[in-house]
């Protein structure tokens, strides 16, 4: 992996190792069972925030997109997923959502037409088993409601990964932008739900205010834009391999804030996990591109290309043409071989 794209894959991996002391915060610092005002709370100040940083709005179709990428990465996914904090042991949780590379390497077939090789399967596999050691413990409960929301919600932000590598962002927009978009679409939704199912908020402690201001700051903000750039840069199937860093950093910060302690078997787990993410970055070979050209490229590609065939008869003709008498056009060689690049 080149520097550059090493650099990426670090910034956008601070986004799960910010997700992964979600649980923690949740429940050390937020209300509980308030799930649907945790979501409301984490997005709209986020989208606020950075739709005040960016100062665009959607236009034309994108404002379809952005809501149809709104509700599948943040306002159906938050309060799924905190369902799923609230009603599972934090390792069962974290074993479901390390699904997500193999989710999207499903998706991606369909949508980005892009088939994964047998080493980013296998890692996929590895992940899950790297995962499960590290955080499962014997005899944990398995709650069908809550295991039932954690994989809708890593399926519904699999296929929102796929997608936004898919449709990349407009011309002119700023990923500050399209995840303002995103969070505020999320938003319109988790609001008024939140208001209808859970009744007013209650009066909120000052870790209550503590643990929303971190969320919604540097694991909402900040964490969602480097994600989004990381889709964009790396692809989605690269990118949904980072979300392994998730577990690795609430085990961590069980280890640091709750005094816990790692076995043989967690060791094996978390080498696994890391080994799996790392071999996951590995770019899609040529060929299998991670999405179809822009529409608005098109015609200039095709146009290009046309180009290539022309000049190389008018070189072919020219000495033809001279021979007669007649004085062929110039073609710069430097020109062709551009041309013929592009």
């Amino acid at each position: 992996m080149d520097r550059k794209r090493a650099g990426i894959a670090a910034t956008a991996a601070l986004a799960p190792a910010a997700w992964g002391t979600t649980y923690l915060v949740t429940t050390q610092l937020l209300p509980e069972g308030r799930p649907l005002l945790l979501a409301a709370l984490r997005a709209l100040p986020a989208g606020l925030l950075l739709l005040m940083i960016g100062r665009t709005l959607p236009k034309g179709r994108w404002w379809g997109r952005a809501a149809v990428l709104g509700m599948l990465n943040i306002g159906l996914f938050f309060p799924l997923t905190f369902v799923g904090a609230y009603r599972l042991p934090g390792g069962v949780a974290a074993t479901i959502g390390a699904i997500q590379p193999l989710l999207v390497a499903g998706f991606s077939i369909g949508v980005l037409r892009v088939r994964p090789g047998r080493r980013a399967l296998l890692a996929g596999l590895a992940g899950v088993g790297g995962v499960a050691l590290l955080v499962l413990k014997s005899g944990a409960k398995l709650d069908g409601i809550g295991i039932a929301a954690m994989v809708t919600a890593i399926g519904l932000m699999a296929m929102g990964t796929v997608l936004t590598r898919r449709w990349g962002r407009p011309e002119g927009a700023t990923m500050v932008d399209l995840t303002a978009w995103q969070l505020l679409a999320g938003s319109l939704f988790l609001v008024p739900l939140a208001a209808l199912v859970e009744g007013a908020p209650p009066a909120l402690s000052a870790s209550n205010v503590v643990g929303f201001a971190y969320l919604g700051l540097f694991s909402t903000a900040l964490g969602y834009v480097l994600w989004f750039r990381g889709i964009d840069r790396l692809g989605a199937g690269p990118a949904s391999f980072l979300g392994l860093i998730n577990p690795v950093v609430a085990t961590v910060g069980g280890l640091v804030v709750l005094g816990q302690t790692l076995t043989l078997w967690q060791v094996l787990g978390l080498v696994l996990a890391l080994s799996a993410m790392l071999i996951g970055q590995a770019p899609a070979r040529r060929g299998s591109a991670a999405g179809p050209a822009p529409a608005a490229q098109a015609p200039a590609a095709q146009a290009l290309a046309a180009q290539a065939p022309a000049a190389q008869q008018a070189v072919t003709r020219a000495p033809v043409a001279r021979g007669a008498g007649a004085q062929a056009p110039a073609v710069e060689p430097e020109a062709l071989r551009t041309a013929a690049a592009r």
